[in-house]
């Protein structure tokens, strides 16, 4: 009996962490996922880089070895989609190839010292025009000052060969052997100058960032023209169907399409992403941290969203475990925290790389309080958990008050939504019920091969998509109301005492951050 031959998108998804590839089925679901780390560097604490040639060689590597699984298994592959870290930027030489800096991750903090002196003149334009102010990055002034103090960079500038990009520009331009020098909206409106009316780049920030505009790529849809595949590269010429940042392609396969619905994303750091619709939302209050965005953008048209994140949460965990050593892994530390049944005092903020919401404070550094000689280390790892649960909330809670309503979904996904403990504690510190998404840790793989399925044929929408994956399941809240008011009027008195708030909770005005990956 022959097989019936199936159809499938060839998506990748390279993170911060990682790079990994896999064909997405027309069933919607995924075929497992090939792997590679990626390396990240911190030369002091300010600054966070990767080496983008390492990005391509995994990206090449992963890619064929999905590609000769699909080949075994008789799948026709339509099309290429990518989903990628946002705001990592590089400089590159388009003739030789290679790239001529670091890559910068959307971590890095070097400029915000010197970015919140611009804040009095510069916030209330930014805001109105790209959804966010000046915050504590600016992708297009590093590459300014790259060119200035780069003499590679700058001999390639003069000689009309330099290239400047976010990861996903960087990919599509190996990928189609230098023919297309674009970036997908969702990865543009993370840069920090993307216009939310025109939809192109804000000229006057770029213009003041003295960023050059002839190095800057061509701003398209994330289902829009990114051309094909060179043989060369992979073996076979496809069209790359979509581009999407990864927290958008969470989105759309964990299943908030809807204005309302929002998606927990627990990775390097955790992103609260709730869709607002089709206008860029008035934002009733500024809160900071929390951003519009553009949640996708597909045939012209987009669909807006509100995100807030904290940058150090799956990073925090792996920082405790590799570098500190308090856990043997991540997998150790969740178990650890389903033994620690009862209370605990214990209290964790993962603000490694800074805080932005409630309190914009990039200078902001972690704490680990509560503990006694009688502390456990499964108290210890209970502790963690509840911290990035208490993050959640302090995202979830800005949001709704941007929003000016409740977030009527909220579903879960990432590596450590995993872990039930985690799902328990948001659920109880929420005091609400929240899903853990089917397959959330393949969230964004499928979500931009959805997007370009789509455009492929193979789904008559991403909804369609959704629609065949199992029910996600729900965890309620156990707490009262009066344990709930409590522990978050607890965790509002730790950020007052470590930040300086006026009052527990009480946030900076005028101050919100940007948005990464």
């Amino acid at each position: 009996m022959t097989r019936e031959r199936r159809r499938g998108v060839l998506s990748i998804d390279e993170g911060t962490t990682g790079t990994r590839a896999a064909v997405v089925l027309d069933d919607g679901g995924a075929a497992p996922p090939a792997y590679l780390p990626l390396s990240v560097r911190s030369p002091d604490h300010l600054r966070v880089e990767q080496d983008a040639t390492e990005i391509w060689a995994n990206t090449v590597e992963v890619c064929r070895e999905a590609l000769d699984r699909a080949a075994a298994d008789r799948v026709e592959i339509t099309g290429v989609s990518i989903s990628t870290q946002r705001a990592t930027v590089l400089l590159w030489d388009t003739v030789t190839g290679s790239p001529l800096t670091q890559a910068v991750v959307w971590q890095d903090r070097r400029y915000a010292a010197r970015l919140r002196e611009w804040e009095p003149q510069w916030d209330a334009p930014l805001v109105e025009h790209t959804g966010r102010p000046v915050g504590s990055r600016a992708p297009l002034l590093w590459a300014a000052e790259e060119i200035a103090r780069n003499a590679a960079a700058r001999r390639a500038h003069r000689a009309g060969r330099l290239a400047f990009g976010s990861v996903d520009t960087w990919l599509v331009w190996k990928l189609t052997g230098g023919a297309r020098h674009v970036m997908s909206a969702t990865n543009a409106v993370a840069a920090g100058a993307y216009d939310l009316r025109t939809g192109d780049w804000h000229e006057p920030w770029v213009s003041f960032l003295g960023c050059p505009p002839d190095v800057l790529p061509k701003i398209v849809d994330d289902d829009g023209d990114f051309g094909a595949t060179d043989p060369s590269v992979l073996g076979v010429r496809l069209p790359i169907l979509s581009v999407m940042g990864d927290q958008h392609a969470a989105m759309i396969a964990l299943g908030a399409h809807r204005p309302g619905q929002a998606t927990t994303v627990h990775g390097t750091g955790t992103f609260l992403d709730a869709v607002a619709g089709d206008r860029p939302p008035v934002h009733r209050r500024q809160v900071p941290g929390v951003l519009t965005l553009v949640g996708w953008r597909s045939r012209g048209t987009s669909v807006f969203s509100l995100e807030g994140y904290a940058s150090t949460t799956g990073s925090a965990m792996r920082w405790l475990c590799e570098q500190i050593g308090l856990f043997d892994s991540p997998a150790q530390l969740a178990a650890l925290a389903r033994e620690h049944t009862g209370p605990t005092r214990v209290m964790f903020l993962p603000a490694l790389a800074g805080l932005r919401t409630p309190v914009w404070s990039p200078e902001a550094t972690g704490i680990l309080t509560g503990l006694s000689l009688s502390t456990t280390r499964a108290e210890l790892a209970r502790g963690v958990l509840n911290g990035f649960a208490h993050s959640v909330c302090d995202l979830l809670d800005g949001v709704q008050e941007v929003m000016g309503g409740p977030v009527t979904d909220l579903f879960c996904g990432g590596g450590l939504a995993g872990s039930d403990v985690l799902m328990s504690a948001q659920a109880d510190l929420i005091g609400r019920p929240v899903r853990r998404a089917r397959d959330h840790e393949t969230a964004s793989l499928r979500g931009v091969a959805y997007l370009g399925g789509v455009r492929a044929g193979l789904w008559p929408s991403v909804s369609a998509a959704v629609a065949g994956l199992q029910q996600a399941p729900v965890f309620e809240p156990t707490l009262s109301e009066a344990e709930r008011t409590q522990a978050r009027a607890a965790w509002r008195e730790l950020l007052a005492r470590h930040v300086g708030t006026a009052e527990p909770g009480g946030p900076r005005p005028d101050a919100q951050e940007e948005s990464p990956s």
